[in-house]
């Protein structure tokens, strides 16, 4: 499957998620903003996987990333940053969304897991409530949260101003 075909609205995620469902598979759902794509997003995704048959990240769109984490992000738009989250081998299926949280998501797909990344811990996962009201569960994967979008641009910004 092509890298722009994995980037998919939520009604056809939906629809193939029955299918995977269908064969017995699993499906694990993870999501972030994924600005500047670092080692620590790649293994929170590759981590995300290992706990299902296949992946699903939702990515979120340039407004609520603007809400969430104010002006002057995201640095990428949407469009590319899902393109770029679609080309890891570890994805099966991209999502872009606008709303603040997941929980929209989670009622309509019905992940097995919904998986966060090491600063979050299993009591602490925003939409664990809503995961668990259905039966499924919530983990937590990736390395420790030593990578950051926000100090890889803050980083470059003082490389920057130093020359």
């Amino acid at each position: 499957m092509s890298t722009l075909s994995k980037v998919q609205r939520l009604a056809e995620v939906v629809e193939q998620r029955e299918r995977w469902r269908a064969e017995g598979k699993t499906v694990a759902l993870a999501n972030g903003i994924f600005d500047l794509i670092h080692v620590g997003h790649v293994r929170y995704l590759e981590g995300a996987k290992e706990l299902a048959d296949c992946l699903v990240v939702a990515v979120n769109s340039d407004a609520s990333t603007r809400a969430y984490k104010g002006p002057g992000r995201p640095h990428i738009p949407e469009g590319e940053r899902a393109e770029m989250v679609a080309a890891l081998a570890c994805t099966d299926r991209v999502l872009v969304f606008d709303e603040p949280n997941v929980r929209n998501i989670i009622r309509a797909l019905k992940p097995d897991v919904h998986v966060k990344g090491t600063d979050y811990t299993p009591d602490t996962i925003p939409e664990g409530d809503e995961v668990r009201a259905y039966g499924g569960r919530v983990a937590v994967a990736g390395d420790p949260k030593n990578h950051s979008t926000t100090e890889l641009a803050k980083r470059l910004q003082a490389e920057r101003e130093s020359k």
